[in-house]
């Protein structure tokens, strides 16, 4: 990945949280930082899920003064290329930019179709408790502009898990953040294995109607 996307753009710079992996994510990183100046390593002593460390890789990012700041896996699930076409819908306009793989059908591949169904009814899950017009909530691959993660009280975000995908379009949302959907192929992992567990299943369900009943009285 990080070859991949330094091979496409010249102006992009790439931040890798490493929650002390097992996997020897930071030596990769380190050394392939020995030869690229637009990479950089953000290592965290605990494993505090998903969610904690994006927080922790936003307030790098907005420490270090960054325009546009987003948000992808590395298990090429999400297409390097298609960074550049959510980073001009933010240089258009939008606060929030995501990579939809919902918003023209389904765009998956490779996915077993019981999953697919499961994504897709989720998404259609959080759009009627919520009243979020966006259909593909739960989507991973983003883009911010920076003012738009300033407003978040990021310190204040609740869940780890992918409800943390769902709860940070949320509270953008209710701050009249323009939200734009850019239409994405996803293709299903070639690396690595999926963390989805029944915890994280849960928080997302159950989540998803505390942030409804909370933003009632303006808790968001």
């Amino acid at each position: 990945m990080l070859e991949k996307i330094t091979s496409i753009y010249s102006d992009i710079d790439i931040l890798v949280v490493d929650d002390n992996s097992p996997d020897g994510t930071g030596k990769i990183v380190k050394d392939f930082m020995k030869q690229s100046k637009s990479v950089f390593i953000l290592e965290r002593t605990i494993k505090d899920g998903l969610g904690r460390a994006y927080i922790a890789g936003f307030h790098w990012c907005l420490e270090k003064g960054y325009d546009f700041i987003c948000e992808m896996d590395a298990d090429f699930s999400h297409n390097p290329k298609d960074l550049g076409r959510l980073i001009e819908a933010c240089e258009e306009g939008a606060g929030l930019s995501i990579g939809s793989r919902y918003v023209n059908g389904v765009n998956v591949v490779n996915w077993p179709m019981g999953r697919v169904i499961m994504s897709y009814y989720a998404s259609a899950y959080v759009r009627i408790i919520t009243g979020m017009k966006v259909r593909d909530t739960t989507a991973g691959f983003v883009c911010y502009k920076a003012e738009t993660l300033s407003a978040i009280p990021l310190d204040k975000v609740k869940f780890k898990g992918y409800a943390f995908q769902i709860e940070m379009k949320f509270k953008a949302w209710k701050r009249k953040v323009k939200i734009k959907e850019v239409p994405i192929i996803f293709t299903d992992r070639t690396k690595g294995t999926s963390k989805m567990s029944k915890g994280i299943f849960k928080e997302a369900v159950f989540g998803v109607l505390e942030l409804k009943i909370k933003s009632i009285f303006g808790k968001y």
